[in-house]
């Protein structure tokens, strides 16, 4: 049975009251809100053949339809028209945003707080990888006797801090190997940063080749370590509002696969690439969450791809909306990071 125009439309009606009311959809329902002009009994039958095709479910019998995950990924695919953000939701968003410009990460999860009041759903973000930044400046500074403080800065605003236990060396000293290694290292993408160019370093200062030597292996697995994908959520007490989630069990098993930051940066990290990204229902991948959808879109720094934002929410989501916002707020990241005048 082919998808005409008019099945086309009966599904379109049927989700789109679906995610307003939460409620199964009948024929009189569709006839009330539309023009089609054709009897109750002619939807209900195009309703069955939709239901026949996998785009409508019927959760009980007499029942309404509800939409299928098929007819979702139809509904965004063809159907749905995406929603312009008005004048003051795009404005709110860029105040906001630009009001913790100095720090990148202050940046990134005020932009995750905002998605979060938005769209009224939980909200997920990966944080930049310090390591495809480039080094603007590093020091090395004397805490005390037996302490020294190993400061990176990246050209995004993100600053890392390693203790390294060296003692009695001055602070004049720590200054001219800093100086030496700023001088050698600035402007470098920090995933190139490497022992072998590290020990350059020394050949300029042959009287501190012991604490070049101590320095550089703790640099090397330090930089490795930074390699790791940072996760951050809000709103996750968004999904006790939701009819689906009324279910204790639903609820529990929801927040422990949230619990763990390693799915979490598997789901982001695999489609780091892709602009925007729509999954619904089992595509996301997680049994747990299978009445969920997630769609998350990528932001840049310096013009590559540093991370993702997005939502998890129910299926029964305002899709058009949705995208909509979450598309903006990667957007604006992404012009704010390329120091574009908003």
């Amino acid at each position: 049975m082919a998808m005409d125009e008019r099945k086309l439309k009966i599904l379109h009606l049927v989700i789109k009251d679906f995610i307003v009311n939460a409620e199964p959809v009948g024929s009189k329902t569709i006839k009330e809100k539309s023009s089609l002009g054709v009897s109750s009994a002619t939807i209900r039958n195009e309703m069955a053949g939709l239901e026949a095709l996998g785009y409508l479910k019927q959760p009980y019998t007499s029942s309404g339809r509800i939409p299928s995950e098929l007819g979702y990924r139809v509904y965004v695919d063809n159907l749905m028209k995406l929603d312009v953000l008005d004048y003051n939701q795009r404005q709110i968003i860029k105040k906001l945003l630009l009001g913790n410009v100095i720090e990148v990460e202050d940046v990134i999860k005020e932009a995750l707080e905002i998605l979060t009041q938005m769209t009224d759903m939980t909200t997920l973000v990966t944080l930049p990888q310090f390591n495809k930044s480039k080094l603007t400046n590093l020091k090395l500074i004397n805490i005390n006797y037996s302490k020294v403080l190993l400061v990176f800065v990246s050209d995004t605003g993100i600053v890392k801090n390693i203790q390294l236990p060296l003692e009695g060396i001055s602070q004049d000293v720590l200054d001219l190997i800093s100086n030496v290694m700023l001088k050698k290292l600035q402007g470098s993408n920090i995933s190139e940063i490497t022992v072998k160019k590290i020990s350059k370093i020394k050949s300029e200062l042959p009287h501190f080749r012991e604490v070049i030597d101590y320095i550089v292996p703790v640099l090397k697995e330090t930089l490795k370590n930074m390699d790791d994908i940072e996760v951050k959520l809000d709103g996750i007490n968004k999904i006790f509002d939701l009819p689906e989630f009324q279910d204790v069990k639903k609820v529990k098993e929801f927040l422990t696969t949230l619990e763990d930051k390693n799915v979490l940066r598997n789901l982001l990290s695999c489609e780091l690439d892709q602009n925007i990204s729509i999954k619904i229902g089992e595509e996301v991948g997680l049994e747990e969450i299978n009445g969920c959808s997630m769609i998350s879109a990528g932001y840049k720094i310096n013009g590559f791809q540093a991370g993702r934002i997005g939502v998890i929410g129910p299926i029964r989501m305002n899709y058009p909306s949705v995208i909509s916002t979450v598309n903006y707020v990667a957007e604006t990241l992404t012009k704010i990071f390329s120091g574009i005048h908003l």
